[in-house]
């Protein structure tokens, strides 16, 4: 588990899924809304950086997209939330475990302070599979509504708790609601989604969550405890009313046979310019063809396409868990040390997590124009490098000593190393394995492989959390960084041979090039 000391205990966050842009971005989206006709999709391209006006203006049959970007945006309050659970930690485990500690009336051990840490872990990873449920019967608007109410009990129960068992059992609670909305939020974005701003929109997420993380990082580092506490517990709350306004996802409306309302959602989402009633019969189209033609769950998830899509997503989860990502978060303090730069801990997490932020950012704005295959390739291939780097500089630190000249002579590397790393992993590596579960999945296993995905995540997330530094006791600071920089590797390598660019592709494409059979021309949907 994690040690006591600063370096360890502020940057506990990274043994969560940093998607987390997605922890579980498009997870239960209906494919419906890829069955778009291909010439919409094509006109709507390339059209992110373009000004506001652009946004709003609408252009043939391709609709207004800042409907889209504001829906989306309110529900990433949400992503705020829980940016700030998975922040949470980071400034204020150090502090309640300290002996002269006055923030609680109750003292709290370090290894408290360890599953206090983690527990969220476990609360996140045991909801992803039944809100997948709750969500197809309530309805993703409803489900992320009644979410607000368990994380504010969660954190009030942390805010006002008078003893560890408290503490803990509002963390549990909060991880619960943190990792159920992972699972809504990013299902939502998708669904009120043109596919030219799929990517884009999606990726907001994964913002909105190292946004949380870092004013988790600034405002839990300046404050008490408590003022913190009470600033997490408001946050949910605004989500809430202001979400409140947001119409539901016309999927969901369309399966439910409330085929009125889902027209009056497109329009908010899209204006009255666009042709509503072409989009909203394909919906409708697809939603009979699914009723009408059931398949059993077993022959839809056996599949030679689903099985592919399958393999692709429960590998990408692996591939982010294992990358080594926690162990650099975990080693920030000593690797900014080691660069002869005197920055205090806090300072140090605050200067990553702004990182983390600006990286995010630029990854949303290319993402729907480089593609997710380049950003994967990209990202696992520098965070290989990366962490060769790192493994060289602990190894040669451990063998020749910190004061030696040949190790004094590369101490810019780690810190050089180190914000390379993280950019790479927000780049790539960090928001779209989230987002590729999502879009690889037709409707009738969505669901099922998206929700059990981030349980695998969020599972992986809390043994590596358990294990990194018995680890590192056990083989030593350099070898662990190695064998990530050998993982990295192999993710490459599966990257390049086996992930398909899902970029502006439909829903149909998207199978075809799983290896599915192309679509008679008397089957394609007619506008």
């Amino acid at each position: 588990m994690f040690g006591s000391g600063p370096t360890s205990s502020v940057l506990t966050l990274a043994a969560f899924p940093i998607f987390p842009a997605q922890v579980i971005a498009n997870t239960i989206v209906s494919n419906v809304m890829l069955s778009i006709p291909q010439t919409q999709a094509n006109n709507g391209m390339a059209e992110i950086g373009v000004s506001q006006a652009a946004l709003v203006e609408p252009r043939g049959d391709t609709g207004r997209k800042l409907p889209q970007y504001i829906a989306a945006l309110t529900a990433t309050l949400g992503a705020l939330a829980a940016g700030s659970m998975l922040g949470w930690s980071s400034p204020v485990i150090f502090k309640i475990t300290q002996a002269n500690s006055t923030d609680y009336d109750f003292d709290v051990s370090s290894t408290q302070g360890d599953w206090v840490s983690s527990l969220i872990n476990l609360g996140a990873a045991a909801v992803c599979f039944p809100i997948g449920l709750i969500m197809d019967v309530l309805g993703r608007k409803k489900t992320m509504l009644c979410l607000v109410l368990p994380f504010t009990l969660g954190w009030l129960l942390i805010t006002f708790a008078t003893n560890v068992g408290m503490l803990m059992a509002g963390r549990l609670i909060t991880g619960v609601a943190g990792g159920a909305f992972c699972v809504t939020a990013p299902a939502y974005t998708s669904e009120i989604a043109q596919d030219s701003i799929r990517g884009t929109l999606g990726s907001y997420f994964q913002l909105m969550i190292t946004v949380g993380i870092l004013f988790s990082y600034v405002v839990g580092s300046y404050t008490s405890v408590f003022v913190f506490n009470i600033l997490c517990t408001i946050i949910p709350i605004i989500f809430g009313i202001v979400f409140f306004f947001m119409p539901e996802s016309p999927n969901f409306l369309v399966v439910k046979g409330r085929n009125e309302e889902a027209k009056e959602a497109l329009i908010r989402l899209r204006g009255r310019n666009y042709d509503v009633d072409n989009e909203l019969n394909a919906l409708i189209t697809k939603a009979e063809e699914a009723k009408n033609n059931p398949v059993s769950f077993l022959s839809a998830i056996t599949k030679k396409t689903a099985l592919k899509a399958i393999l692709i997503c429960y590998a990408l989860m692996l591939f982010q868990q294992l990358s080594g990502i926690n162990a650099v978060i975990f080693n920030t303090s000593a690797i900014f040390a080691s660069a002869g730069a005197a920055i205090p801990s806090a300072i140090a997490t605050i200067i990553i997590g702004v990182i983390q932020v600006v990286a995010t950012f630029i990854s949303s704005l290319v993402v729907d124009r480089l593609g997710r295959r380049v950003l994967l390739l990209f990202s696992a291939l520098v965070m290989c490098v990366c962490s060769t780097a790192l493994g060289v500089f602990f190894f040669m630190q451990d063998f020749h000593g910190a004061d030696s000249s040949i190790v004094e002579a590369i101490s810019w590397l780690p810190l050089l190393s180190l914000s390379l790393f993280i950019v790479a992993f927000s780049l790539g590596f960090g928001p779209i394995p989230w987002m590729m579960a999502g879009e690889l999945c037709l409707i009738d296993i969505k669901a099922f492989v998206g929700s059990t995905a981030g349980t695998f995540n969020w599972l992986l997330s809390f043994t590596v959390t358990s294990t990194f530094n018995s680890l590192n006791r056990a083989i030593g600071q350099g070898q662990v960084f190695c064998m990530f920089a050998g993982i990295m590797l192999l993710g490459f390598v599966f990257i390049f041979f086996v992930i398909p660019e899902t970029k502006g592709k439909s829903v149909d494409e998207i199978q075809i090039m799983l290896g599915a059979e192309p679509p008679t021309p008397n089957t394609t949907t007619k506008k």
